[in-house]
């Protein structure tokens, strides 16, 4: 069974290791417990949106791009849990696509930000 406490836990961990943060830090800037973070971060815990929020303003995250990145986590776990138990029929692709490339016309170059942290992202201008 997928769980999404777990998928949550695991996304809100590696954005906290890609800062090299530590959990004491996160938890003192969020307010919440250590402890109760680490359990969230483990996925023993459901975490509230407003614990969600506090911890996406702690890690200075907006909680969009984390709910993305569950979501992706999600559709790769089902389809995996897909293939493992049809392994003979084809397994159907993702309704919504990883991003890939982007094409941005009519904007300033400075005025385009993409922030995708599990892949490489290229960015067009035309």
């Amino acid at each position: 069974m997928i769980l999404l406490r777990r998928l949550l836990g695991d996304v809100l961990r590696r954005q906290r290791q890609r800062q090299g943060r530590t959990l004491r830090e996160v938890s003192s800037s969020a307010r919440v417990s250590l402890g109760y973070l680490s359990e969230v971060e483990r996925g023993q815990k459901e975490a509230s949106s407003e614990l969600l929020s506090a911890i996406c303003d702690a890690l200075d995250v907006r909680m969009s791009e984390l709910m993305r990145e569950v979501s992706d986590e999600l559709a790769l776990a089902e389809l995996a849990r897909s293939a493992a138990a049809t392994p003979s029929e084809t397994v159907p692709t993702p309704v919504r696509p990883m991003l890939g490339s982007v094409s941005v016309t009519g904007v300033p170059p400075e005025r385009v930000t993409i922030k995708a942290p599990a892949e490489a992202v290229d960015v067009v201008a035309a």
